[in-house]
């Protein structure tokens, strides 16, 4: 995030959401880049798409991932909650009042997100079967 904001490691703050364009994460062939996101507390990920392989390790990292065209209508620092849980699955800016739908994510992925990535679910799954 250097790049776009030298001081971004100093602002972010735990539960805030990054709004991103297209291909986000483009370049990044590692498990490091959805690590190093989630590690300094961004809580989602917002773009209108994704590079693939940062896509799949994502959520194999337990980072939550929204491909999303509200992307373009969200401004800096608006603010903003994603709800992935229920039937009504949708984005919401209370700073301008948009809404945008995007659906609940599947059991699985969500499940992937809530425990923290693919390694702490196979040992949920062990831990479950054992």
């Amino acid at each position: 995030m250097e790049d776009i904001d030298s001081q971004f490691s100093d602002k972010v703050k735990t539960g805030d959401i990054i709004v991103a364009g297209e291909n986000f994460g483009c370049g990044s062939s590692r498990e490091h880049a959805p690590i190093a996101i989630k590690a300094a507390g961004v809580k989602c990920v917002i773009a209108k798409s994704f590079a693939r392989i940062f896509f799949r390790n994502s959520f194999n990292m337990g980072l939550l991932i929204i491909e999303s065209d509200a992307a373009d209508k969200i401004d800096r620092f608006d603010t903003v909650t994603v709800d992935t849980e229920t039937e009504k699955g949708e984005i919401y800016d209370s700073t301008t009042g948009g809404r945008w739908k995007i659906g609940s994510l599947p059991d699985f992925i969500q499940e992937l997100v809530e425990v923290g990535g693919l390694m702490n679910y196979a040992k949920k799954l062990e831990e479950k079967n054992a």
